[in-house]
């Protein structure tokens, strides 16, 4: 007869296959707490990152581009309302992420403290940070989803931004800032540190990531520092996605968003196993 299990204990699977299994139904489960919540602000959450958006599209797309095409071609897009749209989603992607899943944690962690029952469950803590992150991914791809429709709607090119590459893309760039969101949310222990992350971190990144100018055109200097940030990788490679042929698409993009994401679900694994509130 077996021993029985005690109380919080799991039944020990064997193989890669079962661990990975196991892991994968964790991460559902953390997810859907997030979405339990989520589900009822859809529409709060689609509108959320669209006021910025649209700002930029009106003053620099609208405004700034009708001089710049008088005298300028863009290099993706027939105008520079087309070149800054695809820019315009990754922003609105990568701050909706990485607010909205910071925010959740820290409602979590510093008022409603529901988040130190979760820690009490016998989840691996990989699982808790991808649970996490997918609620991300999904606040992200909704609210990109409402700019991608403002997008179709000022150049009526609907499978520029709705192809499998565009979105493949669109989805590794809300998983970064996800994950960066979730690690912010374990670290910060007030709500004024979100703002200082939020101040010096993704506020310059949204100017610097290539949403409104063309990387290769910088100084060498300013590329370093440019192509150290993973939004510039999206703005290139979601704005070839949407215009350019397939050969002319920057395939190194897909990896290198790949590699931040998964360093960032490493640290954010290893904050959850070390996390002491």
């Amino acid at each position: 007869m077996s021993a029985p299990l005690s109380y919080g204990s799991r039944p020990r699977v064997k193989g890669a296959a079962s661990r990975w299994s196991t892991l994968w139904t964790d991460t559902l489960t953390i997810f859907w707490g997030d979405w339990l919540d989520l589900r009822v602000r859809i529409a709060q959450v689609l509108a959320s990152g669209l006021v910025s958006p649209l700002i930029y599209i009106v003053a620099f797309g609208l405004g700034l581009g009708s001089s710049l095409d008088a005298t300028a071609t863009p290099t993706a897009g027939d105008s520079y309302l087309e070149f800054i749209l695809p820019g315009m989603v990754a922003l609105s992607s990568m701050a909706i992420s990485f607010g909205g899943t910071t925010f959740s944690i820290c409602g979590e962690r510093l008022f409603t403290k529901t988040f130190e029952e979760m820690m009490l469950v016998p989840i691996h803590p990989l699982a808790m940070h991808l649970g996490k992150m997918l609620a991300g991914i999904v606040r992200g791809v909704l609210t990109a989803s409402s700019v991608m429709v403002v997008a179709i709607l000022f150049t009526g090119k609907i499978l520029s931004f709705i192809n499998p590459l565009f979105l493949i893309i669109l989805v590794l760039n809300c998983a970064v800032f996800a994950g960066l969101g979730v690690i912010v949310g374990l670290t910060v222990q007030s709500l004024e540190m979100v703002g200082l992350f939020n101040n010096f971190l993704i506020v310059p990144m949204s100017f610097l990531g290539g949403t409104f100018f063309d990387p290769a055109a910088l100084p060498v200097a300013l590329k370093a520092v440019v192509y150290i940030l993973p939004l510039t990788y999206t703005s290139m490679a979601l704005r070839s996605a949407a215009y350019l042929p397939i050969g002319e698409f920057p395939w190194y993009s897909i990896p290198v968003l790949m590699g931040f994401a998964i360093a960032l679900s490493l640290v954010g694994a290893y904050k959850f196993s070390t996390l002491q509130d």
